[in-house]
Order: structure tokens, then C-alpha cells, then sequence
């Protein structure tokens, strides 16, 4: 049994982070349930940690044994209803306020225990109108991860004007105890503590880029070099996802009306163009695909 007491997790989303996070919960040795759109989706999921395991035992920081236990505790499934004995459910899907409403508001219903826990790992969307969809405010919080999750050792833990305290103290031990991760707290506004300082960064090297002042690999190569960055701006924009890059300014700009959060109309563009970044082959660079 684990600190907290949790041992069975669900996750909403099997993308990207959704996976990620499956694969760190299945590592610690909890009972894994992963939610996803529809079968072909699911399936896609599965091969995602399957393929991130593959590659920690081929980099030596998994032993065989481990990550085939993790891939035993992992369920893939296309309907909510199997999340409703979780003691603890993560929703990861696109970021996108309407579609996360909408799985809050069933969770609620499905879930069967009143004492579950729902988390969200948005980048930017207030946790309290999430909360407010549900009918256990009091259960719901942030836990954002960071790309890739299996890597990347922090969390933030979000807490609305309507979290208890006992769920922030049970989930943030949860992060650190269970998965291992660094917790940090943060009030419930967008972008929390991170975003909040990384994203003008970003929309700034967009700009830059924009007006011509300097080039994608000139602008990289000066904050990787000049700064001791271990990526540029432009390339962790790419790998973050620039939908997602522009997703958290709309609501750090709907929140604060600062400029310096508003979205450039190159980044616009580009994600009207579905050039997007690593997971489309292109954005401010070009990656190759598979």
C-alpha cells in the first residue's frame, strides 16, 4: 500500500501527458486505468507506454522485470465507466475548458466513492470552474505534470477557493512519496507558477522570430549558448506543443490582459496550419516523424 493509501488511479487522455503520467503511476506499483476517446485511441495509448518503457530499459534506467510489471498493472478502455472504484481519477485531455467541464461534471457521476479525489493536469484553466462542475469541490484539484512526464521530476499542486485542505496535503504526499516527484504549490490562477514565468518568455522568442530581428536557430542558439539553456526557446515551444503554447496564453491573457501574455499572430498561424511542433514534424524547426 502506498503512503496515501491510493492505490488504484485513473487517467483521462492517453496523449502525450496522459501517457506519461499512466507510465510513472503503473512504475510505482498502483492498480493503472487509462481512459482514452474510443478504441483505435486507446490502443494508441498502449502503444505510447509501451514504447516510453521500451526505451527506459534500452537507456538503463528500467530493468526488464519492472517494466513489464508496470505494463501488467495498465488497463486501456474507452468508456469512463470503468474509472468508478479509483480512488484517485487524473484528467489529461486537450486543453480546452468546455471538454474538461464536461468530463468533471461525469466523473462526478461515476465515481463511485465520495471521497476520490479528481485532479486536472490543465496548464492554465482555473481549477475552480472545474470543481464547480462536480458536486465534490472539495475533491478536486490541480496536479500539473511536465513534459515528459517520466523524466521531469516536478508537479504542481493547485488548490481552488474550494479544495479542502486534507486534499491538498493527501495528494501533494501522493506526488512526493508515491511518484516520487517534487511538489510545489500554487494559487489558483492561470498559468500557476510555472507557466506564469515560462510563457511571455516563449511569446517573446516568437516575436522576435516574427519580426525578423533574428532567426528560429539564432534565437535557440543564443539563450542555449549565451544562458547556459539546455534547450532554446523555440525548440521547448516545439516540444511543449504550440497549440498548447497558445492555449495557456489565451487564458493567461483572459486572465490578466497583459500584452505580454497575448499570442503573437505567427504562433496563431502556425497552429491554424497544424504546424505544430515535434508531434507534427514541424514548427519553428523540423523533426522527423516516427
Amino acid at each position: 500500500m502506498t503512503t496515501t493509501g491510493i492505490q488504484r488511479v485513473g487517467v483521462v487522455g492517453g496523449g502525450q501527458m496522459g501517457a506519461g503520467i499512466a507510465e510513472v503511476c503503473a512504475r510505482a506499483g498502483l492498480d493503472t486505468v487509462v481512459c482514452e476517446a474510443d478504441a483505435t485511441a486507446a490502443r494508441g495509448a498502449q502503444e505510447r507506454v509501451t514504447v516510453s518503457l521500451e526505451r527506459a530499459v534500452q537507456r538503463g534506467k528500467l530493468d526488464r522485470l519492472s517494466a513489464e510489471d508496470a505494463l501488467a498493472r495498465l488497463v486501456f478502455t474507452s468508456s469512463l465507466d470503468d474509472l468508478a472504484d479509483r480512488q484517485l481519477v487524473i484528467e489529461a485531455v486537450i486543453e480546452n475548458t468546455d471538454a474538461k467541464t464536461e468530463i468533471f461534471a461525469a466523473l462526478d457521476k461515476i465515481v463511485e466513492d465520495p471521497g476520490a479525489i479528481l485532479a486536472t493536469n490543465t496548464s492554465a484553466i482555473p481549477v475552480m470552474r472545474l470543481g464547480m462542475a462536480t458536486h465534490r469541490a472539495d475533491r478536486v484539484l490541480g496536479l500539473h505534470f511536465f513534459n515528459p512526464v517520466p523524466v521531469l521530476p516536478l508537479v504542481e499542486v493547485v488548490a481552488s477557493l474550494h479544495t479542502a485542505p486534507e486534499t491538498v496535503t493527501a495528494v501533494e504526499e501522493f506526488a512526493r512519496h508515491t511518484l516520487g516527484k517534487t511538489a510545489i504549490r500554487s494559487q489558483d490562477r492561470a498559468g500557476f507558477v510555472v507557466n506564469a514565468l515560462l510563457i511571455p518568455y516563449l511569446l517573446s522568442a516568437i516575436r522576435m522570430t516574427e519580426s525578423g530581428f533574428a532567426t528560429a536557430a539564432d534565437v535557440d542558439a543564443g539563450m542555449e549558448l549565451g544562458c547556459a539553456h539546455p534547450m532554446g526557446p523555440l525548440k521547448l515551444a516545439d516540444l511543449i506543443g504550440l497549440d498548447t503554447v497558445a492555449s495557456i496564453a489565451e487564458s493567461l491573457y483572459d486572465e490578466f490582459r497583459e500584452p505580454l501574455y497575448a499570442p503573437p499572430p505567427l504562433l496563431q498561424r502556425m497552429v491554424q496550419a497544424g504546424l505544430l511542433g515535434r508531434k507534427t514534424g514541424r514548427g519553428f524547426h523540423t523533426y522527423a516523424r516516427g
